[in-house]
């Protein structure tokens, strides 16, 4: 069975949550700095950081599917991997 065919991951993500800014569509945005361009926005932070885990999936999907590398900061995230961060959000791909 090759990596990804029947197989889930499940990686801990640290992640940041940016307040609204005025006259930038005053939405929160979240974002995992380890992952350039993975970012979602939502009208609370909660809702940004759930927009966040589907957006995160798709970017690790992307990257098995294209069979890129995952960024070292997300490989070595999986879970049980180094230790907690403030904010994280988990993510099964």
């Amino acid at each position: 069975m090759r990596y990804g065919e029947g197989t889930m991951k499940l990686y801990r993500l640290h992640c940041v949550i940016r307040e609204p800014v005025e006259g930038a569509e005053e939405k929160y945005v979240a974002e995992v700095p380890a992952l350039p361009g993975c970012r979602a926005w939502g009208d609370t932070a909660a809702e940004a950081l759930e927009n966040l885990q589907g957006v995160a999936a798709a970017f690790i999907e992307s990257y098995r599917d294209r069979g890129d590398a995952l960024p070292q900061a997300i490989e070595s995230a999986s879970l049980g991997a180094g230790s907690r961060t403030f904010s994280e959000v988990l993510v099964a791909v």
